[in-house]
């Protein structure tokens, strides 16, 4: 197919491809100068979660044409989290454009997209983007990304590739490395490079119709839509087809409608032909992994390989005694309605139903899981949450877990203190270097075990400077347990509303989370004590009023501002005898048995 080239944006979180696929929207025309997407940044980013975060969630698809070729663009994550977005759209391309950050390098997620790229034999583009950074050092990152691709390559031809040289923020990019960043440039070369370097899709349009489900869309108006790139022959509306689920299961239906990629919108066509990507509705059961084929010629193609979860968190209806209060949606049922949905789209989450009406989600980490527990708080969901969980599985009789590639950046007046919380984590340091701004990279190797938690602790070891990101590497036998790394909590011991006096008494024993006139009930978490136990304090007593007048005692009360928790932290913070009350209005740390003499029972039981 000439007219049709089909490319995929890869790379490490925050290098710049979200910003690179806006250059390439708005120079190819494909909005009006007066659109409102022209002065917009981050476009694809569409989701709220992820204008918020600033990182993309959900891989998404749109197209544009140059020079009468139409290009299909598939966005990626950049967080490995969301890899199984990425494993499931690349099947589309045929060519990857990897972007490096000019001063970060290569990361550790750049070497999981690339590795996914090769094996799946798309041919690459490299991007160095970024080169007005003030500690770029381009020759140094190129000569890392050439012993990435040593490493990583498939066969000798993938060891060649075109390298290009950008700033993705202005819209600029050039074949060679620039004396002058400021001088004025577009992304012509980078559009010249995706029109001769970018195979064309192969496909053999005379033969009988096949496609494999790559995406799920939905919508009110034509319900689901089934995603996928045509491996062979056309589709049509009202074409009879046969679906072929992934179990070995076949049945029958009939395409209602026709759409492909135009800019930022979905566009009706009669036809379409092998090599484009399309979305076709009226197929109701499609599901990720699904072919779509021709009743005559029901061939099935080969499923989308998806790596395996590494964490578990147990997800209920939520049984604090808020219960009801700021939810529209608090049974077990509707939670579980809600999870099935998304487990049609969302490929790397997996469930089993456990007891007392538990759900235990699967997922590639935190961020993936607190993610999906973020959507449902703002769909209007009540419901608790326990402490994350790390996968483990039997090989050969051998219990083992999963273990991650750590890379941290760091001061270099916090590398002692970072280095010694990752050793009390059973973590081992396999090499450290200085960067170019002055930091040090640290690479460690820790079980996922080890790395529960450790977020936090670094931000507050490095005075939120520590960048921290994550790679699984395999799995090996379990090691030996892990020392409790958190304090004891403060716990409320009544129920009613906080105030000032009782707030500066929990002050007196720890961090507090709560401020003045903040609701809480017996159980409720509500600050970290400074010390390894748990306490009970009453933070809704008033001072007692009396006719004695003393020096200073009526003095207003001046409290230190409360450490205010997000979601991550949340989780990071629980210990196995507490749980997280996510509602649409606030974010609540509990204990599990919240009555104070049952408390102490279950506890002198289990020890």
């Amino acid at each position: 197919m000439p007219n049709i080239r089909n490319v995929a944006i890869i790379a490490h979180v925050d290098h710049g491809k979200t910003t690179l696929v806006d250059g390439l929207l708005k120079q190819s025309k494909t909005f009006r100068e007066n659109e409102a997407a022209m002065s917009q940044v981050l476009i694809m980013d569409s989701n709220d979660q992820e204008r918020e975060r600033g990182i993309t969630i959900l891989a998404k698809n749109t197209a544009v044409t140059y020079e009468g070729v139409k290009i299909n663009i598939i966005d990626t994550p950049g967080h490995a989290d969301f890899g199984g977005e990425v494993e499931r759209t690349l099947n589309m391309a045929d060519g990857a454009i990897l972007v490096i950050d000019a001063q970060e390098g290569p990361m550790p997620q750049t070497k999981f997209v690339l590795k996914k790229a090769l094996e799946l034999g798309l041919k690459p583009i490299v991007v160095i983007n970024k080169i007005d950074k003030r500690d770029a050092r381009v020759d140094e990152v190129l000569s890392r990304t050439y012993d990435l691709f040593l490493d990583l390559a498939v066969n000798e031809s993938q060891l060649e590739f075109p390298v290009y040289y950008a700033i993705g923020r202005e819209g600029k990019a050039w074949a060679e490395m620039p004396a002058d960043p400021t001088a004025e440039a577009d992304l012509t070369p980078i559009f010249e490079a995706i029109l001769h370097s970018i195979p064309e899709p192969e496909g053999d349009v005379n033969r009988p119709f096949q496609m494999l489900v790559s995406a799920l869309d939905w919508d009110s108006y034509q319900g689901k839509y089934a995603v996928g790139r045509i491996r062979r022959g056309f589709v049509k509306p009202g074409m009879s087809i046969a679906l072929l689920t992934a179990n070995g299961a076949m049945q029958n239906a009939r395409v209602e409608r026709v759409y492909v990629s135009q800019g930022l919108q979905r566009a009706e066509v009669d036809r379409a032909e092998a090599g484009d990507i399309v979305a076709l509705t009226g197929i109701k059961t499609a599901g990720i992994s699904d072919t779509i084929a021709d009743p005559q010629n029901p061939e099935a193609l080969p499923a989308i390989a998806i790596e395996e979860p590494t964490l578990k968190i147990a997800v209920a209806a939520n049984t604090s005694p808020f219960s009801g209060r700021e939810g529209k949606f608090v049974t077990g049922r509707q939670i579980l309605d809600r999870i099935q949905q998304e487990l049609e789209h969302n490929v790397s989450m997996r469930l089993e139903i456990g007891s007392e009406g538990q759900f235990i989600l699967s997922g590639r980490g935190e961020l993936h899981l607190s993610v999906f527990i973020e959507t449902l708080r703002r769909e209007g969901f009540e419901l608790q949450v326990g402490k994350p969980q790390v996968i483990t599985k039997e090989v050969d009789h051998t219990i083992v877990e999963p273990v991650e590639e750590l890379t941290i950046d760091v001061a270099s007046d916090a590398v002692g203190s970072v280095t010694g919380e990752v050793g009390r984590r059973k973590g081992l340091l396999l090499s450290q270097e200085e960067n170019s701004d002055g930091t040090v990279r640290l690479l460690f190797e820790i079980t996922t075990r080890g790395m529960l938690g450790l977020r936090n602790q670094l931000l507050t070891l490095s005075r939120g400077t520590a960048v921290m990101n994550s790679l699984f590497m395999r799995f090996e036998p379990v090691s030996g347990a892990i020392p409790k790394l958190r304090n004891g909590v403060l716990i409320a011991s009544e129920a009613g509303k906080a105030v000032a006096y009782g707030l500066n008494v929990a002050q007196g024993r720890g961090a507090t989370f709560i401020l003045p006139q903040t609701e809480v009930y017996e159980g409720m978490i509500i600050g970290l004590n400074s010390r390894e136990d748990d306490i009970e304090i009453n933070v809704t007593k008033e001072k007692k009023l009396t006719n004695v007048r003393a020096s200073g005692s009526d003095d207003a009360i001046i409290l230190t501002p409360p450490t205010l928790l997000s979601l991550e932290q949340c989780l990071d913070f629980l210990e196995e005898d507490e749980l997280l009350e996510a509602t649409p209005k606030g974010l609540r740390l509990r204990k599990k048995i919240l009555e104070t003499t049952a408390r102490n029972k279950a506890k002198k039981a289990g020890s």
